[in-house]
Formats: structure tokens, sequence, C-alpha cells
């Protein structure tokens, strides 16, 4: 019985690896999935431009509805709310995600270091409806019934896992021969934090800044569940809009959130693409 001899043809097609790229009906399936999730942005974007009062008739090309929001004292108010809520999150949830990395990354968290980051991912893990329901929980049992205080707290703790992952890579990236470095220059913790730490971690701070602020703006199912009178976001005034149905209002509000939303979602990835890599050890 002769052996087979493989030639190098036949070695080439047996060694082969799979690629999905030139799965059959790939490129059609993408794009029925891309259509089936930015076709209803679409034509709300589209919709909010448009001068009938009945949502899905056009009759031409109008920025009326812009300007009727910008006259209604309600939703100024309610976007004021979101902004204050937004901006204090964001500023909170960034300097703890700071600390919170450097502690994971830098510190001596041998033992607990998995379950502090499991703890901190939580929320990421955890439906937000399960979230919000806790947190209007714990506000109650504490008597805490402030309003915008309330929301604040729930949006930073909220808003951490988020703000905290691209600082966290970032430091992980770093490694730490530069902070040696400093170390044996004479350098204090302070110094290496200021000098070559927070300069190094700033655009990853940036992203997860804008992160945080997104995520904050964007908020529905906690701001529902914890806010009170004289406390309702955009997102929640939105949806009491929604139960008298679509309007043009209501489409044109959700366009200028959608606009801010993607644009702060671009500078974050821009400010992700623009880290540096230093040496690693």
């Amino acid at each position: 019985m002769s052996d087979t001899v493989l030639s190098p043809v036949n070695m080439s097609r047996t060694t082969r690896t799979f690629d999905w790229r030139r799965t059959p009906g790939l490129p059609t399936f993408t794009a029925a999935i891309l259509v089936f999730l930015y076709a209803p942005l679409l034509i709300l974007v589209i919709y909010a431009f448009n001068g009938s009062r009945m949502v899905t008739i056009w009759q031409g090309f109008s920025l009326q509805w812009f300007v009727a929001i910008a006259h209604n004292a309600d939703i100024r108010d309610a976007a004021l709310n979101s902004l204050i809520i937004a901006v204090v999150a964001t500023i909170a949830s960034t300097l703890i995600s700071v600390a919170g990395a450097l502690a994971l990354e830098r510190g001596n968290l041998r033992l607990v270091r998995g379950i502090a980051a499991g703890l901190v991912s939580m929320p990421l893990v955890v439906p937000e409806i399960v979230v919000a329901i806790t947190t209007l929980v714990f506000f109650s049992s504490l008597g805490m019934h402030y309003g915008l205080l309330n929301l604040m707290i729930a949006h930073t703790v909220f808003c951490i896992p988020f703000a905290i992952l691209p600082i966290q890579a970032r430091l992980r990236d770093m490694g730490g021969s530069l902070e040696e470095a400093g170390r044996d220059l004479y350098a204090d913790e302070w110094r290496l934090f200021y000098r070559i730490t927070l300069p190094l971690l700033a655009p990853a701070v940036g992203a997860g800044a804008i992160m945080a602020f997104v995520i904050s703006l964007d908020d529905f199912l906690i701001s529902m569940m914890v806010s009170s009178a004289g406390s309702t976001t955009l997102p929640v005034y939105v949806y009491g809009m929604m139960r008298l149905g679509v309007t043009p209002e209501v489409n044109a509000i959700s366009t200028i959130l959608l606009v801010i939303s993607t644009l702060f979602v671009a500078m974050a990835l821009f400010l992700g693409r623009r880290q540096k890599r230093p040496v690693v050890n």
C-alpha cells in the first residue's frame, strides 16, 4: 500500500483557516441589521423638520418645532436639570474613577483586586431596572428625598464603571517604567502623579468623562425611579409627553439628544485613538 504524498498545494489547502468574512450572505445580513438599527433614527431626524403637526405626513421643511421647545419653560427646566446632574455626576464619577483605577492597577490589592473590580463593574452587568429599584429602596430606607441631590448620587454611582474602564486600560498599557524612573530621581508620589501619570492619563480621563456625561444625560430608568417633583430630567419629561402620542416636539427633542450624544461619543473615540503608548515594562 503506497503512502500518500501531500504536495505544497494540498498542504496549503488542508491548513487554510476559516475566514468568517467570506461567509455567504454575510454582507446582506449585516446591511439588513444596520438598516433595522439606524433607519428609525434617520426617520425620526427627518420628521423633526416636518412642518406638519401630523408626525407621519410631510408638509415641507420647517424649524418651528425646535423654536417651540426653545420657548417651552417646562422643557427648559427639565433640560437644565439634566445638564446640572450630568455635569456633577461626570466630575464626581471621573475623580472617583481615577482614584479607583490607580488603586486597582497600582495598589497592593492582590487578594481583593478581582472582587473590587467585579463590584465596580457590576452596574454594567446588572439590568438597569434592578439598579434603579435598589437605588430607590436605598434612598427611601435612609429617608433621603432631596430631589436633584439623589439623582446626582445615583448617576455618579452608575457612571463610575463607564468612566473607569478607559482609565484602567490606559494605566495597564502604560506600565510602570516611567514612574519607576521618576522614583529613581527621588520624586515623591504626588509629583509622580502630577508630572508623569496624570499627563499620560489625560486622554483616557477625557474619554471616560465624556462617556459618563453621555450616560448621565441620556439616562431614563434611574432618573424615572429616583426623581421627584421639581427634579424631572429631560428623558423623563419626554416619556411623559409620549403618553399622549408621538408629537413633532418629541422628534425635535430626540434629535437634539441624538446629535449631542453622537458628538460626545465621537469625541471620546477621538481621544481614545490619540493615546500614545509609552514604553511598557
